[in-house]
């Protein structure tokens, strides 16, 4: 719960198959249509897997990217991981495939399983290295690929979830700047959501959206606490993109005003441990975070897990 560290958000990139499925298309197989998956999730669309491409494919292209944004060298990286519920193997790692395709030769490589708060956490962890002075590049990826673990007949779960991967490349800074981390857990809830080895994505959408709604009010005000700021020092909210009335309802819960809140999870639907760095990326394209900012990104999900991580972009 640092107040102050030495990291920053280097560069950011993400990248999304190009298969676009629309609810429309989806209206074909399943007992639904546009205006119902729209209501209940705010979800349009979403990018798909073709069956060649790989998990490791994907967060290859996002750190590519990531890396070409922040200007950085494949050599320079200390550190790999990658946040993913949807490794293409059980070892080696997802982090040490990418490794090998980008030739960050000498980085040390390792996957980080927490679901939809993966990349939270995944993030968390190489701050924390680099923080202590061990490492001064972490590149972070965020990849899943859940059309392969949901069960297209149903409904429930089926109409939520996109593949994707985003990427950010950590750096180390010559000053501190504004910091708060905060991790969590709560296993009793684990089959709220869960993905059993096997079988498909299986959840309690109403008890998750409680969840959800409860959780992100919760750690922002935790944090801004900490830090001694208010929500407009924030440039930018970037939440796990879940369900949109998730984050309207949690947004007005705390008191908060909805335009801090980063929202895609129309276009790319949940991307699981990716939905965060693509938000993220998408706000700098666009410009609403800019040099020396603050964001706040919040993950939430399977596990229980969730955790909020405040940092800067772009420092020195």
């Amino acid at each position: 719960m640092m107040h102050q560290a030495h990291v920053t958000i280097a560069g950011a990139g993400f990248y999304v198959p190009p298969r676009v499925v629309t609810n429309n298309d989806l209206s074909q197989r399943l007992e639904t249509d546009d205006e119902w998956i729209v209501q209940r999730t705010g979800i349009r669309q979403r990018h798909l897997v073709e069956e060649s491409v790989t998990t490791t494919d994907l967060a290859t292209r996002a750190a590519w990217a990531a890396l070409d944004q922040s200007g950085t060298a494949a050599e320079e990286i200390d550190l790999v991981i990658v946040a993913t519920s949807t490794p293409d193997d059980r070892f080696p790692s997802t982090a040490a495939r990418v490794q090998h395709a980008i030739g960050a030769t000498h980085a040390a490589a390792f996957d980080l399983s927490a679901a939809c708060s993966g990349f939270v956490y995944a993030t968390a962890v190489g701050s924390q290295w680099i923080e202590t002075g061990c490492f001064r590049n972490a590149l972070v990826v965020g990849v899943d690929v859940f059309s392969r673990i949901v069960d297209w007949r149903d409904r429930r779960t089926a109409i939520l979830f996109g593949d994707g991967a985003g990427a950010v490349l950590l750096r180390r800074t010559e000053k501190p700047y504004p910091y708060y981390l905060s991790l969590g857990a709560d296993g009793s809830g684990g089959e709220l959501l869960r993905a059993p080895m096997g079988g498909p994505v299986s959840m309690n959408g109403t008890e998750v959206y409680k969840f959800g709604v409860r959780i992100i009010p919760s750690l922002l005000q935790e944090a801004l606490q900490a830090l001694h700021l208010t929500i407009d020092d924030l440039a930018l909210v970037i939440p796990h993109q879940a369900n949109a009335r998730i984050i309207e309802s949690a947004a007005k819960k705390g008191g908060y005003p909805f335009e801090k809140f980063f929202l895609n999870v129309d276009r790319y639907g949940n991307t699981s441990a990716a939905s965060i760095p693509i938000a993220l990326t998408e706000a700098l394209q666009q410009k609403v975070v800019r040099e020396g900012d603050l964001v706040a990104m919040i993950g939430f999900g399977g596990g229980l897990t969730w955790g909020i991580h405040v940092l800067s972009v772009y420092a020195r």
